[in-house]
């Protein structure tokens, strides 16, 4: 697990605050539920047999009352939870995202830690095409709002239950036919999850999987003019794709569209965001059946991505520094501080007694556009000194001094 300190997580708030403008411009709404769910939720959710169930839950039983509890391994299960508690699908369905921590007990490795962050976003009580492409469409802009340009896209369709079950049974009697090369993952799940077995990494597999049957093939009508109206979407906003027929996504809950963003730049795990369609999840977990479809970014990943091709300078801590030297000026700055505040400015009083010089140094640290400098001949004339430190702010404006009461106005710095 992972701490963030002031200056990372002023790049944090930075991201999260482009990140909450897109969402708002495609009208997606902030829900925030537990960390803690019972763990019935994800094994009847995500599927008892993936990897996340099986392997990577942090699970514990309440001492008070003996239910089994386990820490968010993702957040779509317990928003369409909450959303049938709660009846949010009564009257028409919804925009909903979350952002915050969840947490798998896997081997940690670049831009993943067993406490990380999801951006999640789900559309509830959508049927459609559409809204599977306009999922995709609003990350494509994502990407050019962060100047992220070697993220591209892999698609796929899962079909729907009858489909898929055709496919498993001539898929099962594929894997029946290599089981001498079959790991023993690959052993454990050819009868309870054979799909998934073929998105092993292992390279003594690989020719295997790639003959195997492909669920595409097994597509109905309905299914491939689903499928056909995302691509039909994606051509008209110009977005490229790779028809991927091995994604099968790490959730036993996807139908129709799934789809993943990948690059190359982070490793082997290359997966900057993954979603698609969970139609029956919501009838799953004991809801009056409604479509939905959503995906998940991993924030440490996309952070890694974007700070790797943007050159972005620390954010500062404040935009007006007050230095000032003996008590009298002291107890101003204290005041002085709050009216500035009041105008709009983030503001730093420097704490303590320290020389002008200190106070200076500790000044330009802190990223301020401007230093306001109270002594004693500030304060017997009931004025201040203002000088300008970053190029840009006023120019290389020289030090002056302006009556308190004219001082917000001198600074324009929020202008």
């Amino acid at each position: 697990m992972n701490d963030l300190l002031p200056g990372a997580s002023a790049r944090w708030e930075q991201f999260e605050d482009i990140v909450r403008g897109w969402l708002r411009s495609y009208g997606y709404r902030n829900v925030r539920t537990p960390v803690l769910e019972h763990t019935r939720l994800f094994a009847r959710g995500i599927g008892e047999v993936t990897d996340i169930v099986e392997k990577e839950m942090y699970t514990f039983t309440d001492a008070l009352n003996g239910d089994s509890l386990t820490m968010r391994p993702e957040m779509t299960a317990g928003i369409v939870r909450a959303a049938i508690e709660h009846n949010l699908l009564y009257d028409r369905p919804q925009r909903v995202y979350s952002i915050g921590p969840v947490f798998r007990h896997e081997r940690p490795q670049r831009g993943r830690y067993r406490q990380f962050h999801q951006i999640d976003v789900e559309a509830l009580g959508f049927a459609g095409p559409d809204v599977d492409a306009e999922l995709i469409v609003m990350l494509a802009r994502l990407w050019k709002l962060l100047d992220l340009t070697d993220v591209r896209l892999e698609l796929n369709s899962l079909g729907q239950p009858a489909e898929r079950a055709a496919h498993r049974a001539a898929l099962i009697e594929h894997l029946e036919k290599h089981r001498g090369i079959l790991d023993e993952d690959g052993q454990r799940r050819m009868y309870t999850n054979p799909l998934r077995v073929l998105d092993t990494k292992n390279p003594a597999m690989q020719e295997m999987a790639d003959s195997a049957p492909r669920l595409f093939d097994f597509l109905g009508e309905e299914s491939r003019a689903h499928f056909d109206g995302v691509c039909q979407r994606l051509a008209d906003a110009g977005i490229e794709y790779r028809l991927n027929p091995r994604l099968v996504r790490g959730l036993d809950y996807y139908n129709l569209t799934v789809f993943e963003w990948v690059t190359d730049r982070l490793g082997a795990q290359g997966t900057v965001c993954g979603g698609g369609r969970y139609d029956g999840l919501i009838e799953l977990l004991g809801g009056k059946p409604a479509p939905a479809v959503g995906f998940a970014i991993g924030m440490e990943r996309l952070l890694d991505l974007w700070e790797q091709s943007v050159a972005l300078e620390a954010p500062a801590e404040c935009d007006v520094y007050v230095v000032h030297q003996g008590e009298d000026a002291q107890r101003l700055a204290a005041r002085v501080g709050e009216d500035l505040r009041d105008a709009g400015f983030a503001v730093v009083v420097h704490a303590g007694p320290a020389s002008f010089k200190s106070q200076f140094k500790r000044a330009d640290a802190s990223g301020a556009q401007v230093a306001v400098i109270l002594g004693a001949d500030e304060v017997a004339a009931r004025a201040a000194s203002i000088k300008f430190l970053r190029a840009g702010a006023q120019g290389e404006a020289p030090q002056r001094q302006v009556p308190l009461a004219e001082l917000a106005e001198a600074l324009k710095l929020k202008g």
